[in-house]
């Protein structure tokens, strides 16, 4: 998985004020007069609304997370904002934060949710839902483009809700010819 970590690697080592900042912007909140429900469409992910804070485990550490999910543009679109943050460890002695912003939607010819994620490192992910909603509190995507790394990488999410207030998030790759492999799990609970 070298390769992997080079290309999926967290390479933005960052200082304890600039972490601070961030993650008063992520925690924002959001305006009142900003639609708080999505569009029927997306109506399965009313459950991610909200603030989220938790930890992650796999390859690159461990770490601290910080999510919001919000209904943008009239509800037909939710934006997430992720601040993964990693301590100083062996592997990393000067430890480092991941950013992302992702935005789901609703594609209407294939009736299937579709997320496309944009990570600071420059890589754009967009998943396609394997299932049209949650089955048994389980929701599955895989990519069918990666933009910014060498052709034939694949990724998966999972999604599995343990409640209301609490979900697992795991994040699988594969390299060209391989099979999915766990790169990192976060545990969050909403704030």
């Amino acid at each position: 998985m070298d390769t992997t970590r080079r290309f999926f690697g967290l390479t933005l080592a960052a200082g304890a004020a600039s972490c601070a900042t961030a993650e008063a912007r992520v925690a924002a909140v959001v305006p009142s007069d900003q639609v708080s429900y999505l569009a029927a469409a997306l109506a399965p992910l009313n459950r991610f609304v909200g603030s989220w804070r938790g930890t992650g485990s796999g390859e690159p550490g461990d770490s601290r997370v910080t999510r919001n999910y919000d209904p943008v543009l009239g509800g037909k679109f939710l934006e997430e904002r992720n601040i993964s943050t990693y301590a100083p460890q062996a592997a990393n002695p000067q430890g480092e934060t991941h950013f992302h912003r992702g935005f789901w939607s609703f594609d209407r010819s294939r009736s299937r949710i579709i997320f496309r994620q944009f990570h600071l490192e420059g890589f754009v992910n967009q998943y396609v839902a394997t299932t049209a909603d949650f089955e048994n509190d389980v929701f599955v995507l895989e990519t069918e483009a990666i933009e910014n790394i060498p052709p034939g990488f694949r990724a998966r999410e999972t999604y599995r809700f343990s409640g209301a207030d609490a979900f697992e998030e795991t994040f699988e790759i594969a390299e060209p010819g391989a099979a999915f492999a766990l790169y990192s799990r976060n545990r969050l609970t909403r704030v």
